[in-house]
């Protein structure tokens, strides 16, 4: 990496210097927050031996040079010195132009509409569960289109928490550990029924909803009962390109959601349909029409456009074009990033069986063993 001469600037307050042939400042307090020594982190764990507190008030930069490849720093007043990678400096440096527009996603994430079907290679279970490489890819590709597919699961009871521990844990809820959606006499939720589910997000209710769901095929004899896939994020992005004040109704007002069932359970949530994070990050979608509360979080004169707002959103959700259909046979599984992919299903009928099994999860499991296996890669 290509790095110039250290500059102190603000009366050693900061440093500007250039990393891959790009001006970055650095804070003299961040350098010292943040630095990696064996004083101020543990070497085990990595993490902080020291508080913000133990950090002199005025700490400033007294001296800066390269050394040996290394960004060497020397602080006042308490002559602490620290050695920085300047790799690591360029990984996390903060002095970065802001996001165009609300609404941003990282590099990370690929948005797709329904033209992705025809790129996306269907991994076996068994080659996920057994080779590293096939399980990197297939939760890497979870992480970058927010879902992914998996063929030949066995079609045993309990395969959807098998499956959720080949990357994490199971998160367990009202609806047990796993749980089971077929056709039932008296359902308490009505994906135990027969009929279509417009493409939804689980558990809005919940604060924090789970972040993962997984659903495998047991048994499928049905006729129809399609499932149905759609990036809310590819949703968003079309959304705030052709109207964005509705957009900004939808990101900026909450909405509310609950669920109650006879067995004494009592949920609810208020959340944005479209959450932002402080600087503009699409960070969540969460949409589910069953689990719509009445809108008490919006002003009398705003009300009449956030029904508008979220007429328009339900229409591009809608859209042919935007979504994925598939059938679950037996023994296919699919994994969905429940704050961004929607899912659904068409009506089924035929008085056949169609039996799936499901569970939930939450997306760190899965990017702690991503970030695992990319970083064995990366030294290997």
């Amino acid at each position: 990496m290509g790095f110039s001469a250290p500059r102190l600037i603000d009366d050693g307050a900061a440093i500007e210097l250039r990393l891959a042939g790009m001006p970055f400042r650095f804070h003299a307090l961040w350098l010292r927050d943040n630095a990696c020594d064996p004083a101020t982190r543990d070497p085990g764990t990595g993490q902080r031996l020291i508080t913000l507190l133990d950090v002199p008030t005025d700490t400033r930069i007294a001296a800066v040079e390269w050394h040996n490849g290394r960004l060497a720093v020397s602080f006042a007043p308490d002559g602490k010195q620290v050695d920085y990678d300047p790799a690591w400096l360029f990984a996390n440096a903060y002095d970065r132009p802001a996001p165009p527009k609300r609404g941003w996603t990282s590099d990370a994430v690929t948005r797709w509409d329904a033209a992705l079907a025809e790129d996306l290679p269907i991994p076996s279970y068994g080659a996920v569960r057994d080779d590293p490489a096939v399980l990197e890819r297939w939760l890497a590709a979870v992480r970058r289109y927010g879902f992914a597919r998996l063929t030949g699961v066995p079609t045993t009871d309990g395969i959807a928490c098998t499956v959720a521990g080949l990357f994490g844990y199971v998160r367990e809820t009202n609806y047990g550990r796993s749980f089971d959606v077929r056709v039932k006499a008296r359902p308490d939720n009505l994906a135990d029924t027969d009929i279509a589910l417009q493409a939804h997000t689980d558990n809005p209710y919940r604060d924090p909803p789970p972040s993962l769901q997984i659903l495998a095929c047991l048994h499928n004899e049905s006729d129809g009962g399609e499932t149905v896939l759609v990036d809310g994020f590819k949703v968003a992005e079309r959304l705030i390109a052709d109207d964005p004040d509705s957009f900004a109704l939808l990101a900026d007002y909450n909405a509310r959601f609950a669920y109650a069932d006879a067995a004494g359970v009592r949920l609810q949530a208020k959340r944005p349909i479209i959450e932002l994070g402080p600087d503009g990050e699409l960070i969540a979608i969460r949409f589910n029409s069953r689990s719509a509360a009445p809108l008490v979080d919006i002003p009398y004169d705003a009300m009449a456009d956030y029904y508008a707002a979220c007429r328009r959103l339900a229409t591009l959700i809608e859209r042919p074009d935007l979504g994925l259909r598939f059938r679950l046979e037996p023994g296919d599984a699919f994994i969905v990033d429940n704050l961004r992919v929607l899912h659904g299903r068409r009506a089924f009928g035929g008085g056949r069986e169609r039996w799936l099994q499901g569970c939930y999860a939450d997306r760190d499991g899965l990017l702690s063993t991503l970030a695992a296996l990319e970083e064995g890669n990366a030294d290997g």
